[in-house]
């Protein structure tokens, strides 16, 4: 895919998969500009860090601000929203805070879209939307159901496009990847948890073992995200991204604790379960309609995935803190 000339812009393109997608545009040839979250230290997230820094436009701001969201869709073809609040755990504590930025924020940025004609909109959903698998694969059509405030939120924000699409003709397309993990994930993923506190010993504190779930690696993910800015087909649908294949927490465990090379316990931590009734417990993705729409399969596998993410984690270790619980 050729992106030379193409003017894009990401929201939260200082996070980890937002800052993987700015970097992988930027190599394609687009003209990219990246929306950051104000911050006072001036970082820019691991874009401050990543080899591309210095080709893209920064730009600090909050998308709750309607007139950040005019701004910095001046002049823009392709838009990819991932800018939101995305700690399950933070959400139970902090609800409005995730209806302003994830529903709100987004309808500043399809209505700012829409005054800039944009011609491609990339929302980006969740699995989380679908709460507890009703039957699997869990593909497009099934129930929505939200078993946390930020789920909630992002089914707010999903409509919000799905509506801007329909009443206003704004060529949106909803992406909605399954469990991503990688390189730059934070610790309040359950992967890169895992990852930090074996490279750090023998025992492993989680919550729940049972939920099972389906991972995806980053690389996938940013693929998708591509192909979904430029298949025709695309405009007005919902497309999942997952593997197709699901594991469970407790087998996570043991598949990074043998790359990594010895042993480890599992401890129960009962502040890492999320609360009664709010748990998800299975997400296997059906991913048919990606593969016929967008041309797009998982490339790199989970056992591939695991590696490539315990090597990184390993040579960063001293930004994650293994002992802690991080919400």
């Amino acid at each position: 895919m050729n992106w030379s000339g193409r003017r894009v812009l990401v929201t939260g393109a200082g996070g980890f998969i937002g800052s993987h997608l700015t970097e992988e545009l930027t190599r394609l040839g687009a003209t990219t500009r990246a929306l950051v979250h104000y911050n006072a230290l001036g970082s820019s997230g691991w874009l401050d860090s990543s080899a591309v820094r210095d080709d893209v436009e920064v730009i600090a701001g909050d998308i709750c601000d309607p007139d950040v969201a005019r701004r910095i869709m001046e002049d823009v073809d392709v838009v990819f929203h991932l800018a939101a609040l995305i700690a399950i755990p933070y959400s139970y504590r902090a609800p409005f805070s995730y209806l302003r930025t994830n529903a709100e924020g987004t309808m500043n940025l399809l209505l700012a879209a829409r005054a800039s004609n944009v011609e491609r909109f990339v929302h980006t959903s969740t699995s989380e939307v679908y709460g507890s698998a009703v039957y699997v694969p869990i593909d497009e059509g099934h129930p929505l159901q939200a078993q946390s405030p930020y789920a909630a939120s992002k089914i707010a924000a999903d409509k919000l496009a799905e509506a801007c699409h329909w009443s206003f003709g704004l060529p949106v397309v909803t992406i909605r990847p399954f469990n991503t993990f990688g390189p730059r994930q934070s610790a309040r993923a359950v992967v890169p948890t895992i990852v930090a506190q074996c490279l750090a010993g023998d025992v492993v504190r989680l919550g729940n073992q049972w939920p099972k779930r389906d991972l995806n690696y980053v690389s996938n993910t940013v693929d998708g995200f591509i192909r979904g800015a430029t298949a025709p087909e695309a405009v007005g649908q919902t497309i999942n991204l997952g593997s197709g294949c699901e594991v469970t927490i407790g087998e996570l465990v043991q598949m990074v604790a043998k790359i990594v090379g010895w042993p480890v316990r599992v401890e129960e931590d009962g502040e890492r379960k999320r609360r009664q009734g709010s748990e998800v417990e299975r997400l296997l993705a059906a991913n048919g309609l990606a593969m016929t729409l967008l041309g797009w399969k998982p490339r790199v596998t989970l056992e591939e995935g695991l590696h490539l993410t315990i090597d990184w984690i390993r040579e960063h270790i001293t930004t994650y803190r293994p002992g802690v619980y991080t919400i």
